[in-house]
């Protein structure tokens, strides 16, 4: 009891001089939060994804006093240092009882509670205690409707058909609609209907072509901790397992801003699946049973309809299918052909022994199709996958030693056609040297033939496939102000590539400076430089030539009090084939934010100004919440958006935004059926969220 009292005392010391309010803020900005961890674009990174796997952390909080070290791990936010200390406080001292806490934990800055402060809750069983990090159950109704106001090509009249008719190229309504309908609590229970429509497609009540109504549809129902039943999913779900070679699912930086804490995996098993990204997850049944109290046996199985590309039958007489589709928009009458033509089987069990700071698991996937998967036969497709079905075998372990983290996965595919039997492999360590300083180093080897449909591992390219390399990482407390950290990857691919017709090799690093002078305050500039081996365009015969490609990032944010906000960023870089001139380009982004209570009101302009494509800048910007916008910026124009949320009361909340580009090289917008005839674009989006 003095113990926690002593605890409590040094934690209300710690406290800076502001009201709760500034710790339970209104919604996080999970768009900003993205941007600050990818200052520049990278080509392994899906930021949608990262985004949506970041919003169901936020959805999801952790319970600070049931989390486990490595969920805590798996938010990227804290060291190894940091992690232990967390779980010793928590043992020594006992369950949390205020928020506060978190800053008389040895190790644990300001900056980075503020970061872990959207994605934890606190429930303490005392309703006394009253406030955000004490109710952890959420039960919302969700919907959002947005269109483009300018006239996309593709909702123009076409060409007259046979009655003299002019049939829309799409045929469906000119708005996207979204809704979400969310009833859990961490732990425990929870239940989730997902359905959304894109741009030009149908509302249809066809169950023959497995759709009903919405063009995409997501369910789930969850239970955990029920006795030895420690999780069971029926429905839509993702799987984390290990280092992400078999299962990926789950929130995973990878390389970015994050240069330590962003390279390693957490084992966190199934959660439900809500994204609207419309492929990457598992429909059917998973359940996870303790056979002890350090012994899980996962068991799933899963029955997906997947997009594809049905061109004809092989010569056995078996359909054949060039590629399987991932846009998830099925408006034209080839989308719609290619919508859920091929049905795929998953069956896989996972074992995972964990105890103190041991963890050891094995993995089996095997995953099946009812139509031949052939590419096309081009010269970087030699080693893809082909066949009907894929088996994977995995074991993956880590250990814990001091303020030392060891970790590693080993899998090996099989498939029923040649150039099967690929080997992945990856491993490494993190490690807080000192209370200063963190290191990690990683070392990875996909084959060329090594196939993995759900993984999702650290890369330099999207895939865990036909890639070999070594990256370091550090990051250095200067002093509690400044901190600085930086990476430097070294890369092979021993296959050809798309775009790449000769095995080849590549190199980048990353520097970044984050200064805090006060709380008000925050500085950080970022320094990326990338070298990579592509083909030369229009070269005859082609001519595979080094590139590079650099990125500068400067942000500043300042807090005068709390209503306002304002953050400047100017970014530019510059992309170079060897032997040909450099092209820039450059972007300077003005945002605003007020914060009124109830009201929040925030917009940006911002000028940029590109030479082609190749220089194009990402630039972040502020959406309505489970919304993802990080729109590229190209060419030359201005760029604005406003952004409004409402709080009516404690139940419902409203959402407005507009934005719009003008362009002022150019006289048209987007190409093919997405063209619009004006050098201009706008978009609006409304939202409302009703809580239970």
């Amino acid at each position: 009891m003095l113990q926690r009292i002593f605890y409590w005392v040094i934690s209300l010391l710690l406290t800076i001089p502001a009201t709760a309010q500034e710790y339970y803020q209104r919604e996080a900005d999970i768009n900003r939060f993205i941007q600050d961890l990818f200052p520049v674009q990278s080509e392994g990174v899906d930021l949608e994804a990262a985004y949506e796997n970041l919003y169901q952390l936020y959805i999801n909080p952790l319970n600070l006093n049931a989390a486990t070290r490595d969920e805590l791990a798996a938010t990227n936010l804290l060291t190894e240092a940091q992690l232990n200390q967390f779980v010793r406080y928590r043992s020594e001292v006992g369950p949390f009882l205020s928020i506060y806490e978190l800053q008389a934990i040895p190790d644990f800055d300001l900056l980075t509670i503020r970061r872990l402060l959207p994605f934890i809750s606190l429930e303490t069983g005392n309703r006394s205690l009253v406030g955000k990090f004490n109710n952890p159950t959420d039960h919302y109704l969700l919907f959002r409707v947005e269109r483009i106001l300018e006239e996309q090509k593709g909702f123009s009249p076409a060409e007259p058909d046979k009655n003299g008719k002019l049939p829309r190229r799409y045929p469906g309504d000119r708005q996207q609609w979204f809704m979400r309908y969310r009833y859990s609590r961490p732990r425990q229970f929870s239940f989730g209907l997902t359905m959304e429509q894109d741009p030009g497609e149908t509302f249809k009540w066809q169950p023959g072509r497995y759709q009903y109504g919405a063009d995409y549809l997501s369910f789930h129902m969850q239970v955990q901790n029920r006795g030895r039943w420690k999780n069971v999913i029926l429905g839509d779900f993702q799987f984390q397992a290990g280092q992400g070679l078999v299962f990926s699912g789950g929130f995973f930086l990878g390389k970015g801003a994050e240069t330590v804490a962003g390279v390693r995996r957490s084992t966190l098993g199934a959660r439900p699946y809500t994204s609207l990204t419309e492929y990457g997850f598992l429909r059917g049944a998973l359940a996870t049973y303790a056979l002890t109290p350090y012994l899980d046996l996962t068991i799933l199985a899963a029955h997906n309809r997947r997009d594809a590309n049905v061109v004809g039958e092989s010569e056995l007489g078996e359909l054949t299918v060039s590629s399987l589709q991932t846009s998830g928009l099925h408006r034209t009458s080839a989308e719609v052909e290619d919508r859920a033509s091929m049905q795929e089987q998953n069956l896989g069990a996972h074992l995972l022994y964990h105890k103190n700071n041991i963890q050891v698991g094995a993995t089996l996937l095997n995953t099946s199709f009812d139509k031949v998967i052939q590419k096309r036969k081009l010269a970087y497709n030699e080693y893809e996958f082909s066949g009907k079905r894929n088996l994977l075998l995995g074991v993956h372990g880590g250990y814990i030693w001091q303020n030392m983290n060891f970790f590693a996965e080993v899998a090996r595919s099989t498939g029923s056609r040649t150039h099967s039997g690929g080997i992945g492999a990856v491993g490494g360590a993190l490690a807080s040297l000192t209370k200063r300083l963190d290191a990690t180093v990683l070392m990875r080897y996909y084959g060329r033939n090594f196939h993995s449909f759900y993984g999702n591992a650290f890369s330099e390219t999207s895939r865990p496939i036909n890639e070999m390399g070594l990256y370091t990482g550090a990051r250095y407390v200067v002093y509690r102000k400044l901190i600085v950290g930086a990476y430097v990857d070294f890369y092979r691919f021993p296959g050809l590539r798309y775009l790449v017709d000769k095995p080849s090799a590549g190199w980048d690093y990353l520097l970044k400076a984050t200064w805090t002078p006060n709380k008000r305050v925050t500085i950080y500039g970022v320094y990326r430089l990338e070298h990579k081996e592509k083909n030369l365009p229009q070269s005859k015969p082609v001519n595979v030539v080094e590139t590079n490609r650099s990125s500068y990032v400067l942000n500043s944010e300042y807090r005068p009090n709390r209503v306002w906000m304002v953050r400047t960023r100017v970014q530019w870089g510059g992309f170079q084939y060897q032997g040909q001139s450099k092209s820039t380009g450059v972007a300077i982004a003005q945002d605003a934010t007020a914060d009124f209570g109830r009201l929040s009101v925030s917009g940006r302009v911002a000028w940029f100004s590109t030479e082609n494509w190749d220089s194009r800048q990402y630039v972040y910007e502020r959406d309505v919440l489970s919304a993802f916008s990080i729109p590229a910026y190209a060419n030359r124009g201005f760029r604005y958006y406003l952004l409004a949320q409402y709080n009516v009361n404690k139940h419902l909340s409203v959402w407005l935004r507009w934005s719009r580009t003008d362009y002022t090289n150019q006289e048209t917008v987007g190409s093919d059926l997405d063209e619009i005839a004006k050098p201009h674009k706008s978009e609006v989006k409304a939202q409302i969220r009703w809580r239970f």
